[in-house]
């Protein structure tokens, strides 16, 4: 708690106007900082998980075979929430980076993880846990990411697979928000606009990303008009367990209405003795626009859509609250 008071002080600090010059200053700063801070905490909410896991898997003589590696992966999942007479106003930030070492590859260097999700919503209560909400958010990663492959040739290989903006996913829709209580959200909304980039860098030697990504090849990005749907859940049963998770659905008004884009990710993590964190994650996706390469039974290879799904189990430091 005490961490999280220092949390929403900072915030306070930051975001508070600064005083005229002829008004006189207050007599005593700290108890003038303190009040402000209570008052603070009765409509704001600061909620989130923060984690860094370590792995490592050495081997000697192993039958079985596989490869020495390390891991490690520093993640995060916060918001802060304002509610005060009928507004509402909720900001979420998630993002998870991290970084394997496989020195008995080709390539012993390699980035694991790499997202970053962030959302808002600012809403109106016309009734009762109703609220008229326009939603914003924005999805992409931090830097170069590659798909690697060993060939038939036994040979490994990488592919450019994204980067920064390459894809992006940037959101904007207005609709109606229900939230029955703190742990639950369910947003709906018929007018709903995706705005996906992808800014192919100067370098003959990597493929174009537009193909994979379902972008044009002549221009940056594409624009759509859709509906789209989010729920999400934020629930600590006990103290030191924290359930989080965001599903989010879009399809366009085009002649592909009906595709459905799909987000889900889910993650379960609690905490003992004050430090060590243990965490279970998933992310699943279906992206219609995404063609990702594959090989079929007879060894054909094909570029279709397909669910991807990616899960993560770690041990480390962490702190909730």
């Amino acid at each position: 708690m005490k961490l999280k008071k220092l949390f929403l002080l900072v915030l306070i600090c930051a975001c508070l106007p600064m005083a005229k010059a002829q008004e006189p200053a207050p007599a005593d700063a700290a108890a003038t900082a303190a009040d402000t801070l209570t008052n603070w905490q009765k409509y704001w909410k600061f909620t989130g998980l923060v984690t860094f896991n370590l792995t490592e898997t050495m081997q000697w003589n192993w039958a079985a075979g596989g490869n020495n590696n390390g891991n490690g992966i520093l993640a995060c999942n916060l918001k802060l929430a304002y509610k005060k007479d009928k507004i509402s106003w909720e900001t979420t930030f998630d993002s998870d980076y991290g970084w394997m070492w496989a020195p008995s590859t080709a390539f012993k260097w390699r980035k694991s993880n790499d997202k970053i999700v962030f959302s808002t919503k600012f809403g109106w209560e016309f009734h009762k846990t109703w609220y008229l909400t326009v939603m914003a958010g924005f999805k992409s990663h931090y830097h170069d990411g590659y798909d690697y492959k060993i060939g038939d040739d036994k040979v490994e290989t990488k592919t450019y697979a994204y980067n920064w903006l390459s894809p992006s996913y940037s959101d904007l829709s207005v609709g109606i928000d229900w939230k029955p209580n703190d742990i639950f959200t369910v947003y709906l909304s018929p007018v709903a606009g995706r705005i996906t980039t992808v800014l192919q860098r100067n370098d003959d030697t990597l493929h174009t990303l537009h193909a994979k990504y379902g972008v044009p090849d002549t221009v940056n990005f594409k624009a759509e008009l859709g509906a789209t749907f989010k729920a999400g859940v934020n629930y600590s049963p006990v103290k030191g367990l924290k359930i989080l998770s965001t599903l989010t659905l879009f399809t366009p008004y085009t002649k592909k209405f009906g595709n459905i884009d799909v987000d889900w990710d889910f993650a379960v993590s609690y905490q003992f003795w004050k430090v060590l964190n243990v965490t279970l994650s998933t992310s699943l996706k279906y992206y219609d626009a995404v063609n990702i390469e594959w090989k079929d039974k007879v060894g054909d290879i094909h570029n279709s859509p397909r669910v991807q799904f990616r899960e993560i189990i770690g041990l480390g430091i962490g702190y909730s609250f």
